[in-house]
């Protein structure tokens, strides 16, 4: 069980020096935040989990992601809010998957048919640890066990932080494993441009021809679908939430270009827009329908309900340990597999990237 330092965090610095405490975790490591900032852009970022607690524009009164200021809220229902999720993010299908000529047997964490996010212990509900630390970057460091949701190991993974001169955040993170293994990081921050607790003014642009069809179980159908005539063509802006549409939580195929950061999507409000660019080749999307983080608040005082943000998650595809046909997760000894995504929020009036 977390233990919380009950700590006023918005009178703590802002400046990227020093640590704050918010408690404990299970194994009795403390939990900590920090701040980065550079270029008008600020970043509360927490151990536990290697959160995202906050993201902070100069002259903007209200943090641009869903978070809360205390610990107790990510032990519930804001478990993965801001939280670097796996070691295999999204699902796998039947909680099982094909390796070296055997077929592995993971935890079902997912109404009993699927693996979520690698698992009950996997990479969200973790204390990192801080491995370094300034006012403009941090780096977090992970040791997850041999076995973890079912899945070889160990792994060893890090999480760098970081605002440019531009005032973008990017995240670096990066995986090595000492057996053959799967793995598929992602940050998983809900997304509010507004401060509102809704998506009803937010438009959505994202660089994709084509998109995963799932079933029921939010699992791909088969291969990528032209994303033209459907609900799913984000290739020029509108609005996230349609009235009748279907709901949104799924994977946008961004193409073939391994290892080079390339536009993905753009998140926009009237007065604010964030311009997302990743290494990944999709772009999992989810309009957070069902958000209930009752009865604890957010940074607004209240409780996030149903659409308070929009999860943008560059990722490798879903089920992708299942399907050859996809980019493979596939992690071997030696190899150090990363991901690379640049998240930059602009006030109106800011230049904005072709």
């Amino acid at each position: 069980m977390i233990s919380a330092t009950h700590t006023a965090l918005e009178t703590a610095s802002s400046n990227g020096a020093g640590t704050i405490p918010l408690g404990r975790a299970p194994d009795g490591s403390p939990v900590e935040a920090l701040w980065i900032a550079q270029a008008g852009t600020r970043a509360r970022i927490m151990t536990w989990g290697a959160t995202l607690m906050d993201l902070r524009l100069d002259g903007i009164g209200h943090s641009l992601v869903l978070g809360s200021p205390g610990l107790a809220p990510y032990a519930g229902p804001m478990r993965d809010f801001g939280a670097v999720v796996g070691p295999v993010a999204n699902r796998i299908a039947g909680a099982s998957a094909p390796l070296g000529g055997r077929r592995l047997r993971l935890e079902a964490n997912e109404a009993g048919r699927t693996m979520l996010h690698g698992g009950s212990a996997g990479s969200s509900v973790r204390n990192w640890r801080i491995e370094s630390a300034g006012a403009t970057a941090c780096c977090l460091g992970l040791s997850l066990p041999e076995g973890t949701g079912g899945l070889p190991g160990p792994l060893t993974l890090r999480a760098r932080y970081s605002i440019d001169g531009e005032g973008a955040l990017e995240i670096l993170l990066e995986a090595e494993s000492g057996a053959p293994t799967f793995c598929n990081l992602a940050p998983h921050s809900y997304w509010c441009l507004d401060g509102s607790g809704t998506l009803d003014a937010h438009m959505l642009e994202i660089a994709a021809e084509a998109y995963l069809p799932v079933d029921a179980a939010l699992i791909p159908v088969g291969a990528p679908a032209p994303v033209a005539g459907t609900r799913f063509d984000f290739r020029r802006p509108r609005p996230v939430l349609t009235p009748g549409a279907a709901p949104l939580d799924h994977n946008f195929c961004l193409g073939d270009a391994p290892g080079r950061l390339r536009p993905a999507c753009r998140l926009s409000v009237p007065g604010i827009s964030l311009d997302l660019s990743t290494t990944e080749p999709g772009l999992q999307v989810y309009d957070g329908g069902g958000i209930d983080t009752g009865p604890f608040p957010g940074h607004q005082g209240h409780p996030y309900r149903a659409h308070a943000g929009l999860a943008l998650e560059p990722q490798h595809w879903p089920n992708a340990p299942n399907r050859p046909d996809y980019p493979s997760v596939l992690l071997r000894p030696g190899e150090t597999r990363r991901q690379l995504s640049r998240f930059h929020p602009r006030r109106s009036g800011a230049p904005r990237p072709e």
